[in-house]
């Protein structure tokens, strides 16, 4: 090859990588800062976030807790009964949607899902809906037939990027055929939705639907209960103590069958007024148990104190928890009881965790961190 070939070959190639690096580059430093295409954390254990898959052959319904591939607290629940595919909330981060959608693809065969419920506008339980345009969501991902999600946003909420990128993605969905109703729309028209199995889907009325909070996003939170008259499932998203009173007096909620804790077993949820209703057989807490995520507060790592004490005052015991933090600052985190999948066969309730299923009160976290002091 002669000097002038060489010199030739050389200045094609790094054109070429300039171009292609270049690319990158703007690609990767113009992305919004909520949306992180490669994950910065590695799961202690991922093998067992997306590698166990439970057997819901037998089941009416099943009612699914995902962990989310990182150490950040956030819900993802996903809900499936014989005819219907359904989606409440898709957090914590937008490198979350890699890891939830490797779960669900395992159950969603017809790559739909019939009812999206986006309970509020925090990152750890909307960003999976969020992402910029160079990032799939749940909307490029998956057919998404009905979308329910909240009235209003907080003071300032709608001037994000994450909340804007959440307008595009959910639009977009509507113009490609999906039906959207907000929580206060469902209220107003059709608040229940047949969801197979005998199985329905109510939008339970919220105070915050009709008075959308300015300061606290938590309330703002679409509350729902699956049930078929008999077995009873209630999902509240973030709702605080304040809104727990209003679910209550606006609606007649029976003993449930499996209670998804508020706010993540918060000290500002599930509260005493709610829990002496609705009376949990199973409760589970969609957390990184531990996290000093909300520091310097020590009391309010989740799950707190606060919320075990009203769980041990009226005897529940069957608590689950996803996730466990080991090092924070570190990135180090692994599984509690893991994916907690809850099904209904045969009009009994079985629990299955990818990684055990110890009792949050009988765990060796429990015993360094809680106490259970069950009243009279």
């Amino acid at each position: 090859m002669s000097k002038r070939t060489l010199s030739i070959f050389v200045c094609i190639f790094g054109f070429v990588v300039g171009i292609f690096g270049g690319f990158f580059a703007t690609t990767y430093f113009t992305l919004p800062k909520t949306d992180i295409l490669k994950s910065e954390e590695t799961s202690y254990n991922d093998e067992v976030i997306t590698g166990a898959v439970a057997d819901i052959s037998d089941s009416n319904i099943s009612v699914h807790f995902l962990e989310l591939g990182n150490k950040y607290t956030g819900d993802c629940t996903y809900i499936k009964t014989p005819t219907c595919d359904i989606l409440i909330d898709c957090g914590s981060k937008s490198n979350s949607v890699a890891t939830i959608s490797n779960y669900l693809n395992k159950y969603i065969t017809d790559g739909k899902i019939e009812y999206v419920i986006i309970t509020h506008a925090h990152l750890d339980h909307y960003a999976g809906f969020a992402t910029s345009a160079k990032v799939q969501g749940i909307f490029d991902l998956y057919e998404c037939e009905t979308i329910i999600d909240f009235e209003g946003v907080t003071n300032g909420k709608a001037d994000t990027t994450t909340y804007k990128n959440y307008i595009k993605k959910r639009q977009a969905e509507e113009n490609a055929g999906a039906t959207h109703y907000t929580a206060l729309e469902c209220i107003n028209g059709t608040s229940t939705f047949d969801i197979g199995g005998g199985y329905s889907l109510k939008i339970l009325d919220s105070y915050f639907y009709h008075n959308v909070s300015a300061t606290n996003e938590n309330n703002n939170s679409v509350c729902c209960l699956v049930t078929n008259g008999t077995k009873n499932y209630l999902f509240t998203g973030d709702l605080e103590a304040e809104g727990e009173a209003e679910l209550v007096s606006r609606n007649s909620l029976p003993e449930v069958d499996l209670y998804k804790a508020g706010h993540h077993g918060s000290k500002t949820s599930s509260s005493e007024a709610l829990i002496s209703v609705i009376k949990p057989k199973i409760v589970c807490v969609c957390c990184c148990a531990g996290s000093s995520e909300y520091k310097p507060a020590k009391g309010n790592e989740f799950p707190t104190q606060t919320f075990v004490d009203v769980m041990a005052k009226y005897n529940i015991e069957q608590i689950y928890v996803t996730t466990l933090c080991l090092d924070y600052d570190k990135n180090l985190f692994t599984s509690f009881n893991g994916n907690i999948v809850v099904m209904e066969i045969n009009g009994q309730n079985k629990i299955w965790c990818s990684n055990n299923t110890t009792k949050l009160k009988d765990s060796e976290w429990f015993a360094k961190n809680r106490v259970w002091k069950q009243t009279a």
